[in-house]
């Protein structure tokens, strides 16, 4: 019987998506070693990147359950085994990067997720270094999840700060867990805040506590002051390690009630939602270049809101580019999703 030439064998299975592979790692022992292989891993990922497949949308309901859906037919949903099994413990996503998920759960455990291969990985504990001041004072824990590709390393970032009165913060600390080395350890400390505080009195924290990963960094909205209402956009180079301020596009200030930064495509995208007479206006922007001097394009325009959320101070969340790129995937809450078609502007509800 005539067999493929392994060469052409490696090209087939790399058109492949990742529960087939599982599946087809039984035909035989060559073909196990193979798709087990971490250069075809890379391989296969690369090849998923460059032809935009095997992309999928992850839900959560009910903070325990989650679900996996291909976003361009947005039609079969598969039920995933998180790593927690049954227990219905509120999980968190911290950060996602190449199909694997960063999760806590309601103890403080970390755990490194890959739902389709259905394995993960408990991180190790790393406490926080300072001492608690004696009295209470409200704390800020952001993290963000990313792959390095320089050292081929995925890393997770956590700072932590603990604020004090006269809008002043106590202690902060950053650390990075390593992947390859399976260890967390303390990096330069940022300079600016995580929160900011009210003229009552009260903390008011930031929402967007997880990272966003694009052009090879982890971005946060943060404020430069801890008195500030206006927020900065920050990045941390996964490579360099190294906090930097980034320039935000021009917008309306006067105008706006509420963004946020996502990354879409690769590129880092603020969303910019403002009330305009009785309407409720939302903005997209893209972020082209990232250097020295960002560079940031307005993709859409569009003031339909009765069809995205009956909340207006909601912000609505790009998701992704559909597969050719012509139509955006766009939420506002879990219970409602549009298509936005970039050419005709039309958008269209999907279930």
């Amino acid at each position: 019987m005539a067999t493929l030439p392994h060469e052409m064998t490696i090209e087939i299975l790399l058109r492949l998506s990742v529960k087939d592979l599982l599946r087809f790692k039984c035909v035989s022992k060559p073909w196990c070693s193979s798709i087990d292989d971490p250069d075809f891993i890379k391989l296969h990922l690369s090849h998923s990147v460059k032809t935009n497949t095997n992309h999928s949308l992850i839900l959560r309901h009910c903070e325990y359950h989650f679900f996996s859906v291909n976003y361009d037919s947005l039609k079969t949903t598969q039920r995933l085994n998180h790593p927690l099994g049954e227990q219905k413990t509120p999980i968190k996503i911290l950060g996602t990067c190449n199909g694997l998920l960063a999760v806590i759960d309601d103890n403080g455990r970390i755990f490194l997720w890959n739902p389709s291969t259905r394995k993960s990985q408990v991180l190790p504990s790393t406490e926080i270094e300072f001492s608690s001041p004696s009295i209470f004072f409200p704390r800020s824990t952001y993290y963000g999840f990313g792959y390095d590709p320089i050292s081929d390393d995925y890393k997770l970032v956590r700072m932590v700060q603990v604020h004090g009165k006269n809008n002043s913060y106590l202690h902060s600390e950053a650390k990075v867990y390593s992947l390859r080395s399976n260890s967390w350890r303390r990096i330069k400390d940022f300079c600016f805040y995580l929160s900011f505080y009210r003229e009552f009195g009260f903390l008011a924290d930031n929402d967007r506590k997880f990272g966003i990963l694009a052009n090879n960094a982890l971005h946060w909205m943060v404020f430069k002051t801890p008195q500030s209402w206006k927020q900065n956009l920050v990045g941390f180079d996964l490579g360099t390690e190294e906090f930097r301020f980034l320039e935000l596009p021009d917008l309306c200030l006067d105008k706006l009630f509420c963004y946020d930064i996502k990354a879409m495509g690769g590129y880092n995208c603020l969303t910019a939602t403002y009330r305009d007479s009785n309407d409720v206006v939302a903005e997209v922007w893209i972020m082209k270049e990232y250097g020295v001097k960002e560079s940031w394009v307005k993709l859409i325009s569009w003031n339909q809101p009765h069809l995205l959320s009956c909340f207006p101070s909601v912000v609505v969340v790009p998701l992704a580019f559909s597969k050719n790129g012509d139509k955006v995937l766009f939420s506002s809450d879990v219970h409602t999703f549009v298509w936005y078609d970039l050419g005709s502007k039309k958008v269209e509800k999907v279930g």
